[in-house]
């Protein structure tokens, strides 16, 4: 299997805005990669999808049409870019790492996103709400 990325390359899908839209991500993103990534970085590249995606559907409201936009990009340098659109948040606060408690049953997901990613961050513009994570 080859890793080498020549040229830059980009996709684009919406997912459902429903609990299921993390799976649909997951699976429309392994088919696309399928044979461009290593099995480690598409194994991060879906846990990180899903998180997003999961994080949308909990914390924001949809994007017009009830769905959850869901962007990949191939760099040049190999790395990988995976950006998750939704209608934002309903109190404006932007997503960031909060620790969670020793029994707390979620809160993790955007710490875990940042350990596996080199760089992350949230974006906002006249549709909504941006969350993307970069990978090495």
């Amino acid at each position: 299997m080859s890793t080498t990325v020549s040229a830059e390359r980009t996709w684009c899908v919406v997912v459902p805005y429903q609990p299921r839209g993390a799976r649909v991500a997951r699976q429309r993103l392994s088919a696309a990669l399928a044979g461009l990534v290593t099995q480690e970085r598409m194994s991060d590249a879906m846990s990180i999808a899903a998180e997003l995606v999961g994080n949308a559907v909990r914390h924001a409201t949809p994007l017009p049409g009830g769905v959850v936009r869901v962007a990949w990009h191939l760099l040049v340098d190999g790395g990988l870019l995976i950006r998750v659109t939704d209608g934002g948040s309903a109190n404006s606060n932007a997503p960031m790492i909060r620790p969670p408690s020793a029994d707390a049953v979620d809160g993790r997901g955007l710490a875990i996103v940042a350990a596996m990613s080199r760089r992350w961050g949230v974006e906002r513009d006249g549709l909504g709400q941006c969350v993307w994570a970069e990978l090495q």
